[in-house]
């Protein structure tokens, strides 16, 4: 089988390395560049021992290297795992809307800079006028469980509390019985603050500790209110309080929701699982899961509970995987017409 090339500009952040992980195991897909402003030149298993099997010999590359392609009329793959703010700018080349559609590579970002329709409230947010809002309305962003018939030119990936949150959140809102905002607290391991460290994700800060921050105001909210309002029953009120926790990988999130009427858990776990018939990657139990199920795997785990109108929803997910790089190259399956399971089958790491 003839692999379709892929590219990944900024290939030596967390989510970056994630990408060169699971793509190693791709069976229709290979790095032909990994793309790095820093470390052009630099091996791949220098910054990433971990992936020295599979990468050894393969050195990082710039982006003019990687931009030879374009014009080279084979088709491609690209990924963007670039920082906030940088992506729209580097990635407007990949998708420029003159090239013939056949001929554009096949796009899905994992920055924020595509996930919000509206360059207005995108500046409000992040800070910083939109570098491409011309591009705007060729993306879309949602999970590819909450968006089944979808065929966009192409894809933003949404934040890994917004995949986390959204997927705990999406069968009850779409049934109709919220009476009430979501009131979630989610808990986020060290990666997702990327990897250049700060004060308060350095690790002598973080280890033993649990803490709160930006509650009712992390930028991710916006992200959850436009998918979750996209299943047709209003745009639901949140109330996210976002934690930091002691943990590398993971995300895990408690919904609590009131609703119009009492329900069971058995009548919600019914919902839950009706919900999700035919997507393999989400799994929907009794109990509430836990983290070490998940890591290192493309799964989403759930549990639900009920007492009269008050429904609690547990969702969980590995923040680097089904939160970022797994769920992205999810959807470059679905934008080849491959199935979504494509290369994606791995076990979590259980001991971790």
């Amino acid at each position: 089988m003839t692999k379709i090339p892929v590219v990944i500009l900024g290939a030596t952040g967390y989510v970056g390395g994630e990408l060169l992980r699971l793509l190693s195991f791709h069976p229709r897909l290979r790095v032909a560049h990994a793309v790095s402003g820093s470390q052009s030149g630099t091996g791949i298993d220098t910054v990433f021992p971990h992936l020295s099997l599979p990468y050894r010999g393969q050195k990082f590359a710039s982006m003019e290297e990687a931009e030879s392609l374009l014009d080279s009329g084979v088709p491609l793959a690209v990924f963007g795992a670039l920082p906030h703010g940088e992506s729209a700018s580097k990635l407007s080349r990949w998708c420029a809307m003159d090239r013939p559609s056949a001929d554009r590579p096949r796009v899905v970002d994992i920055s924020a800079d595509f996930r919000l329709r509206d360059p207005v409230q995108y500046q409000s947010i992040y800070g910083k006028a939109h570098a491409a809002p011309e591009l705007l309305t060729h993306w879309h962003c949602g999970v590819p469980e909450l968006s089944p018939a979808v065929r966009p030119a192409f894809v933003a990936h949404p934040g890994c509390f917004t995949t986390c949150v959204t997927l705990g959140g999406a069968p009850i809102q779409a049934s109709g019985l919220v009476d009430g905002p979501f009131a979630v607290s989610a808990t986020t391991g060290s990666t997702g603050s990327g990897r250049e460290p700060s004060a308060t994700t350095h690790h002598p800060e973080r280890h033993g500790n649990l803490r709160a921050y930006s509650p009712l105001q992390h930028r991710h909210e916006a992200e959850m209110r436009q998918i979750l309002g996209a299943l047709g029953k209003g745009t639901p009120e949140l109330l996210f309080v976002p934690h930091s926790g002691a943990f590398a990988r993971g995300i895990y999130a408690t919904l609590h929701v009131r609703l119009r009427e009492s329900t069971t858990a058995e009548h919600l776990l019914g919902i839950y699982r009706e919900f999700y018939a035919g997507h393999p990657f989400v799994t929907v139990g009794a109990s509430p899961p836990q983290v070490k199920d998940i890591v290192g795997s493309n799964s989403c785990r759930i549990g639900v509970a009920a007492r009269g109108r008050d429904a609690v929803i547990f969702s969980t997910l590995d923040n680097l995987t089904k939160g970022a790089a797994g769920g992205a190259i999810q959807w470059m399956n679905r934008l080849w017409d491959w199935p979504e399971t494509e290369g994606l089958m791995l076990p979590s790491l259980g001991w971790n």
